[in-house]
């Protein structure tokens, strides 16, 4: 006797046996009870899902003859009467099975359709079932309409397709349509438990687990993987086996990397994928079990209570790694596996595109650009010039002390020279020159020799600075004026001849235009206005401690700046916060944690929901109002801003002023 494969072994044969689609056995069910039966019923839904397997029933039901042979129309066929043990071998004559994807001309459909106009022979119905039914031509779905939408009494059209995009609106006007979803994993799981129950043959549960993710809601797919996982194991259905069979990473390499990733060690990153490369694992399989596991991950975070599986056995792994990674950070690993999966077919080397997207994960890390935050600038050196010396400037920098050529805005004229006797004094008390900056490389002018030219001494000028440490720190513009004054030549220096001047290059500029819809960001965070209170003294300093010392981050530093210190008790603090998201439990505890590390003591937050009149982010808010207030005046009642704005029509961009 020939083998028989598990999908059509134990292919459902009444509407109590299928599993997975409830909504449309619910549907059939009280149809075929109620005897309101439509004349053409419409299935879609992926493969393997049981279009087919749901057309055979509902045939069966229709012509169930009963077991006395004195049935009618039933929810619930017998099996053992003649037509039911026909249609499931297949040759009743009285239910026709058409291929569309093979049968897809005008031809065929008409020949079907002239056997519509006979009674049936053996039943009480005649059954037209065409499977993939969208791949016929338009001519042959012209030819069907008349007939699908005014059937015979006897005759009813069951209509199958994988894509009912492609099935033109005419003939789903005329259907009643059932969409069969996809099966989850774990009702797939539950049925192959069952057949091999049924088969009594021994399976680990962790390879039906694999097997049932692999089949992706089909359950035909899941049955015919099982039978090649049962002749790859000589009957024994394993872990290990089915992992080779699928070509699926092993769990405990993909634990390892994502502790690898958490730890920020890349030298293990790399040797995993390495282990991969020499075991053939997919690369990308890889990829799809780390952000199954990170999914798993951020659901322990953020809802543990629903996380729980007793059955998996890296449950424990996985919540260790949940609690040990941020979660901010698990969402953006996730986020990272998912683009860099489809990254994989751009490589030339797929291994490589993996060793790339995971070294990716340790360079996007949250806490990788802590380290640059903490190094110090490094800022040039100050340019020093003792009173009365002369500064030549290198042949290959811009002349800093170069007479600059003749502008039409109204300029600020330095003091008056001081005497002589003032010009040598010995250069104790040094002076830092800055940098002022040209509008063109031209080349330099040499400066007039000085009244008193034995005196003079040649200081070579340093390189110079980058573009962005070209300006000095201090925002008062009149300061930043005054310090450029020093470096210019005395006023007893004899400027150099009109002819000889460079002519200044012109450039078109382009206009700023407006921001449309600025946000202004320094507004307080809510209409609530800033109510100061004593506890909120002590607390704007205990949150500014921990922002110093970069002991809280993300969603951690979000409550401590939102929050209101209402009350204190010993190491019993209340807080008040706004918005309910920021009231989470993690949040809050990695807040206890960051405290307790900053000498508060084992202080226990208790957070509550209110208005909040004085928090941290609406002080600094009113604050940086405050600053950008009095920026704003400096710009406006600046004689040189005034006087640009008198002459040449010149206007302040609103918004474009920013404080540094």
């Amino acid at each position: 006797m020939s083998y028989l494969v598990l999908a059509r072994k134990y292919r459902p044969r009444n509407f109590t046996e299928m599993v997975g689609q409830e909504h449309v056995v619910q549907a059939l069910t009280n149809a075929l009870v109620q005897q309101r039966l439509h004349h053409a019923y419409l299935f879609t839904g992926t493969r393997g899902v049981g279009k087919t397997t749901v057309s055979r029933i509902l045939a069966k039901s229709l012509n169930c003859q009963g077991a006395d042979g004195q049935g009618g129309i039933t929810a619930e066929p017998c099996g053992v009467c003649q037509a039911c043990r026909d249609i499931d071998a297949g040759r009743f004559v009285d239910y026709t099975e058409l291929d569309a994807a093979s049968n897809r001309g005008v031809d065929e459909v008409q020949s079907l359709l002239e056997q519509a106009v006979y009674k049936p022979v053996q039943g009480r119905f005649k059954v037209f079932m065409i499977d993939e039914v969208h791949m016929l031509t338009n001519t042959a779905f012209n030819a069907m309409l008349k007939t699908l939408e005014e059937p015979p009494e006897y005759l009813k059209f069951v209509l199958a397709t994988t894509d009912p995009q492609k099935v033109p609106v005419t003939v789903l006007s005329r259907c009643l349509q059932f969409n069969l979803r996809p099966m989850a994993p774990e009702t797939v799981f539950e049925h192959l438990t069952q057949v091999l129950a049924a088969e009594q043959l021994s399976a680990e549960p962790l390879a039906l687990r694999l097997l049932a993710r692999a089949a992706r809601g089909s359950m035909r797919d899941a049955l015919s993987l099982t039978d090649q996982a049962i002749a790859f194991g000589n009957g024994l259905v394993q872990e290990a086996g089915v992992r080779q069979m699928l070509g699926s990473v092993d769990r405990s390499h993909v634990l390892h990397m994502i502790r690898a990733l958490t730890e920020g060690d890349g030298a293990a990153v790399v040797n995993q994928v390495n282990a991969l490369r020499l075991q053939g694992v997919s690369a990308a399989a890889t990829l799809e079990d780390m952000a199954m596991l990170l999914q798993r991950m951020a659901v322990m975070q953020m809802v543990p209570s629903m996380a729980q599986d007793g059955e998996d056995p890296d449950t424990q792994g996985l919540a260790a790694l949940a609690q040990a990674m941020p979660a901010e950070e698990t969402q953006l690993l996730y986020s990272l596996c998912l683009h860099g999966r489809t990254e994989l077919g751009l490589a030339p080397d797929e291994y490589a595109a993996l060793t790339m997207v995971l070294l990716r994960l340790l360079a996007f890390k949250p806490q990788a650009g802590l380290a640059e935050k903490k190094s110090p600038r490094i800022s040039p050196e100050p340019l020093t010039q003792a009173a009365g010396l002369t500064v030549a400037a290198d042949t290959q920098a811009p002349p800093a002390a170069a007479t600059p050529p003749a502008d039409p805005l109204p300029q600020r004229h330095p003091a008056p020279a001081q005497p002589a006797a003032a010009t040598v004094a010995p250069p104790e008390a040094p002076k830092p020159m800055v940098a002022v900056p040209v509008r063109e490389s031209a080349p330099a002018v040499p400066a007039a020799p000085a009244a008193a030219p034995a005196a003079a001494v040649q200081v070579p000028m340093p390189s110079e600075p980058p573009p962005w440490e070209d300006w000095p720190d201090t925002t008062d513009y009149a300061d930043q004026e005054q310090q450029a004054l020093v470096t210019l030549a005395p006023a007893s220096q004899t400027l150099p001849p009109e002819s000889q001047t460079p002519a200044l290059r012109s450039l078109p500029v382009r206009e700023a235009s407006e921001p449309s819809a600025r946000v202004d960001v320094l507004k307080p965070p809510s209409s609530t206005p800033l109510q100061t209170t004593p506890e909120g003294d002590v607390w704007l300093e205990v949150v500014q401690g921990l922002m110093a010392q970069e002991a809280i981050t993300a969603l951690v530093r979000e409550l401590a700046l939102q929050s209101q210190l209402v009350a204190r008790d010993g190491e019993q603090w209340q807080l008040r916060v706004e918005r309910e998201t920021l009231n989470h439990p993690a949040s809050r505890e990695r807040l206890q944690a960051a405290l307790l590390a900053a000498g508060q003591g084992a202080v226990k937050l208790q957070i509550e929901i209110g208005s909040v009149n004085d928090s941290p982010a609406k002080r600094l808010a009113v604050l940086a109002a405050a600053k950008m207030e009095a920026a704003q005046d400096l710009i406006q009642n600046d004689p040189l801003v005034r006087a640009m704005v008198r002459d040449f029509g010149a206007r302040i961009v609103p918004g474009s002023i920013q404080l540094i």
